[in-house]
């Protein structure tokens, strides 16, 4: 545990999820060739790409449609929409192919629970902050065991940009009732999460190296306000910090 900056007094706590709940990239990982395979399966010409052909395609997508990235469910859509039309299939088989294919993309990296060892830190953390999400991603939050656990989570997508763009920390803030400076944000990430909540004024925690990771990343433009090696030290750091107040 490192302390950069004096944390103030919070009234609030946000949580990144992939890669700070839990490591999201096995499960990201095993969703990509869960989906390939079932591609193959109701559309026997994709059997023709690989994983590689579909990520040429995605970056096509991106650069043609720029406002896309914003939105990882409305990406992937259109590249499934685009590759299936590419591979033969009329615009009606590809329109619902790419809807489906979302659908099932999305039960699949959503297959899985947050261990018992998290759940138990954020609903003690919990009895004396509001605790809220804020993801880049698409993962179902009820699915994984967080319905319940925070007040709400905030996805980007129809106008609101991703993290680091303040969009997402300036609306958990208002939706709290708190100032940004009131709302403490904690991720893995040196970017999206600590620069990201830095610039929208919010107070940040650094968990480094990510949820089940070993791989330590280095520090972005900005620091953040104290850095942790694992979630457990949440509780020791924060529920001092609460006395304090």
């Amino acid at each position: 545990m490192h302390s950069f900056l004096r944390l103030s007094p919070f009234r609030a706590i946000s949580f990144d999820l992939d890669d700070t709940l839990y490591n999201n990239k096995p499960i990201i990982a095993a969703a990509e060739v869960q989906l390939l395979r079932w591609l193959q399966q109701q559309y026997p010409a994709t059997a023709a790409w690989s994983q590689g052909d579909w990520r040429n395609l995605k970056l096509q997508v991106l650069s043609q449609q720029p406002q896309l990235i914003h939105d990882t469910s409305a990406t992937r859509q259109a590249v499934l929409h685009r590759g299936l039309k590419r591979l033969g299939y009329d615009d009606t088989v590809a329109h619902q192919g790419a809807i489906d294919g979302l659908n099932y993309f999305y039960r699949q990296r959503s297959d899985f629970k947050v261990s018992a060892a998290v759940l138990t830190l954020l609903r003690e953390l919990a009895e004396y902050w509001p605790l809220v999400g804020i993801t880049n991603g698409n993962v179902d939050e009820q699915a994984i065991g967080l319905d319940g656990v925070f007040s709400f989570v905030l996805h980007p997508g129809n106008g609101v940009r991703m993290k680091p763009f303040p969009d997402l920390f300036m609306m958990a803030a208002e939706k709290l009732d708190v100032t940004p400076a009131e709302l403490l944000h904690v991720g893995d990430h040196p970017d999206t999460d600590v620069k990201g909540a830095r610039m929208a004024g919010c107070q940040t925690i650094w968990l480094n190296p990510g949820y089940g990771q070993t791989a330590r990343k280095l520090p972005g433009a900005l620091l953040p306000h104290c850095s942790i090696a694992s979630l457990a030290q949440l509780r020791p750091l924060l529920l001092i910090q609460h006395s304090l107040c």
